[in-house]
């Protein structure tokens, strides 16, 4: 995948480069297990790295789960924790407004020295399980800004409507079986499951059928990039 990698962030450089607009809004989207958060970590690395950086700044999807607290008050409050990342269980509307946000920042051009802006975007608290408000800050130097989750290019209502204000889309594909051993395996490692059966379960009721949504729902991407597990 080393290579893959390179090849995304070369492209992504070349299309900032020619980019008419000040910044470049990159959606970055792929099933469950897929390997897409792996994809844009390397990929914004590689774009940040010398010898000719390019200050690029990844936001993940899972910043705009719905917290534990508003779980707590729909009436199907154990489908909804048992469904945890299917696209319900999401702050869709707070999401398409920030990308909107993100839409005007994007086209502006660097602020004076006197008026500095900064955006801020939540992250997601893997051990309360919990969204973080404003923990991740995009300052006014940013050129490149990928955004990467299960639901960026989603066909559905809200969801749509975040492809036409990016720049570039980029689906991260994979064999959906790999993706549900890769899940699986996932599980066990974070010690959500304690058996590989169990993990299994988990991904079939939920992952898997997460997966089943993204695929029959994708709106075309610009780029697929082909995720397989490097040989070991």
């Amino acid at each position: 995948m080393e290579a893959e990698y390179t090849r995304l962030a070369d492209t992504i450089r070349t299309k900032a480069s020619a980019h008419k607009k000040p910044r470049l809004l990159v959606a970055m989207a792929g099933i469950p297990g897929s390997g897409k958060t792996t994809t844009a970590s390397a990929v914004a690395q590689r774009l940040n790295s010398d010898p000719s950086p390019i200050r690029t700044v990844l936001i993940p999807m899972d910043g705009f789960h719905l917290p534990r607290a508003t779980l707590d008050q729909l009436p199907n409050r154990e489908e909804a924790y048992i469904r945890r990342g299917a696209p319900w269980t999401f702050d869709a509307t707070g999401f398409l407004k920030f990308v909107h946000q993100l839409r005007q920042w994007a086209e502006q051009g660097q602020p004076s020295i006197e008026k500095p802006h900064k955006l801020y975007a939540p992250s997601f608290d893997h051990e309360t399980k919990d969204p973080v408000e404003n923990d991740i800050g995009i300052t006014d130097d940013t050129t490149i800004l990928i955004l990467e989750g299960n639901y960026v290019l989603l066909d559905e209502p809200q969801w749509r409507e975040v492809a036409p204000l990016v720049d570039l889309r980029v689906f991260v594909d994979a064999d959906p079986t790999e993706a549900r051993d890769r899940i699986a395996r996932r599980h066990v490692q974070v010690g959500i499951e304690e058996t590989l059966a169990d993990a299994y379960r988990r991904a079939d009721s939920n992952d898997c059928l997460n997966a089943q949504t993204i695929r029959e729902k994708l709106i075309p991407p610009d780029i697929v990039v082909r995720s397989v597990a490097d040989p070991q």
